[in-house]
């Protein structure tokens, strides 16, 4: 520990001159002195440390600041501390983040102690910011919109397991580290993967559908692939694509979020030919997301993974039902956003939004007279008037609206679920049921179609809300019904995690957005 008196006239050595200048002033601009050492030389950093200035923006400055009160404006970083401290950097390694981001001053007996105090302190701080945070901007890379904007206050977070880490090191960054289950047993994979080294495999040619039962030359690679990936103890000779290999190729696709069927196709080929760097990589990028996530995850509510098409529901931070999905496809996107569903549509009608009318409707309508009456389409005026569809000039329609009516053609099917936000998405029924059992499920406009929506909506009302809903649909008539209580929704984007059974499960990044987390963050591929 630090001798307490010779650490203060250290400290006053240090800022000695910056006193020493009072003197030359007149006396009615003498200042009162009542900082203490510490914070009159984080005042004056580029006189007192001009070395470390100029690495502490204005808002690292007053964390600082504030840091250092909360601990009575002394000095911190005895060698004991700093030992703590260094072994706990070295684990972030364990979190995807990169040690070397949180270098400590180096121990120098000639060095200027305050300012290696302070440099060591501002490591401390973003060490264990980055941690609870995430070391990027989630609004630079993947924006989610909230319905109600955060009101944590960082800082005082940050500042309160900075505080735990002075009495204990470990505590006080196992506080910091996201406590949620996909971050957790995240990190407990990565934590092993990294130190391995990595596997080879080569990569599966190009060519035409591989289905089961068929001969093709590309057989003794894939089943090289398959050893290496360890989905199959040992590669078979010759070129039969038989039922072994087509047992392994199902799991494969299962792990990957495709359609197991056993067919090789484009996006089987894909998921396989990517390599180990890039799959260990998914593994550092998702924490990172994890890390973004944890902020807006609740223990009750609706959780959406947009890039594996899966929800799940929570109940006391549980996930205790989960189903498939049909998202955005890439040209249209789902957002990613936090809400809350006040409210189901029951046996909704569709008012055709504006982009879906202009590139997909419009030029149906134009090519085929008879598309309205087949799609059960009624014209409509922004009043909501009707208009007789062969009086509008479908090549300038002018500001019309289209609208389907409720029935067992209608794209919502019999139910939406509605959350407050910007982009007129929803979750809601489909009668497109089929595309359920494809891999990956990016197809609609950005609306989230949901494969079993009674069951969700048992989950999300009480039995009374339930019974009455039910009559509600019943009827076949349209009917807004509002829950007594609001319930949270968030849609994630992630591209792996780790499941019930402690086994990586990927999702195929159907929105191309890995790569460029991946060069944020440093990869080296």
């Amino acid at each position: 520990m630090f001798k307490k008196h010779a650490c203060y006239l250290s400290i006053c050595l240090l800022v000695a001159p910056l006193v020493a200048t009072a003197d030359e002033l007149p006396v009615e601009a003498v200042p009162i002195v009542s900082a203490s050492p510490l914070q009159q030389a984080l005042a004056a950093l580029p006189a007192v440390c001009p070395h470390l200035a100029p690495h502490i923006d204005a808002a690292s400055q007053s964390r600082l600041q504030a840091f250092y009160q909360q601990q009575g404006d002394v000095a911190l970083w005895s060698a004991e501390r700093r030992q703590a401290l260094q072994t706990q950097l070295l684990l972030l390694a364990d979190d995807g983040l990169d040690p070397t981001h949180y270098s400590l001053p180096a121990p120098d007996a000639t060095a200027n102690v305050l300012c290696s105090d302070i440099d060591s302190s501002r490591q401390y701080l973003q060490a264990l910011q980055d941690l609870h945070y995430g070391r990027l901007q989630q609004s630079r890379f993947e924006p989610l919109w909230h319905a109600q904007p955060p009101t944590r206050d960082p800082n005082t977070e940050v500042l309160a397991f900075a505080a735990t880490g002075l009495q204990d090191m470990t505590q006080g960054f196992d506080q910091a580290r996201p406590s949620a289950d996909l971050y957790r047993s995240l990190r407990n994979t990565y934590s092993t993967v990294r130190l391995q080294p990595l596997p080879h495999w080569d990569p599966i040619a190009s060519g035409p559908l591989l289905r089961p039962g068929m001969e093709d030359a590309r057989v003794p690679d894939l089943a090289r692939r398959l050893v290496s990936g360890g989905y199959l103890a040992s590669a078979p000779t010759g070129k039969l694509y038989r039922d072994e290999l087509v047992k392994a190729v199902k799991a494969f696709q299962l792990s990957h979020s495709l359609q197991a069927d056993g067919v090789i196709g484009a996006g089987t080929v894909t998921e396989l030919n990517i390599s180990p760097a890039i799959r260990r990589e998914q593994l550092r990028i998702n924490l990172e997301r994890f890390r973004w996530l944890a902020q807006d995850l609740e223990p009750e509510g609706v959780l959406v993974n947009v890039a594996a098409a899966q929800l799940s529901v929570y109940q006391s931070g549980i996930p205790v039902w989960q189903t498939r999905l049909q998202v955005g496809r890439a040209e249209r996107q789902t957002p990613l956003l936090k809400s809350r569903i006040t409210r189901l549509t029951l046996n909704p009608t569709w008012t055709i939004p504006p982009t879906i009318m202009r590139e997909d409707k419009l030029p149906a309508i134009r090519l085929n007279p008879e598309y309205l009456r087949q799609q059960n389409l009624q014209v409509l005026d922004p009043e909501g008037r009707p208009l007789a569809p062969e009086q509008i000039d479908w090549a300038r329609p002018g500001n019309i609206l289209l609208r389907q009516e409720a029935g067992p053609r209608n794209p919502l099917g019999k139910i939406v679920m509605r959350f407050p936000n910007p982009y007129s998405v929803y979750l809601h029924d489909t009668p497109s049921q089929p595309l359920f059992s494809k891999g990956p499920r990016a197809f609609s406009s950005g609306c989230v179609r949901v494969e079993q929506p009674l069951m969700l909506r048992d989950l999300l009302v009480t039995p009374a809300e339930r019974a009455r809903t039910d009559e509600l649909l019943a009827s076949g008539v349209t009917h807004e019904f509002r829950l007594a209580t609001p319930v949270p929704v968030l849609l994630g984007y992630w591209t792996v995690e780790v499941d019930r059974q402690g086994s990586l499960v990927y999702a195929p990044d159907i929105y191309s957005r890995d790569l460029a987390l991946m060069k944020a963050m440093g990869a080296t591929l």
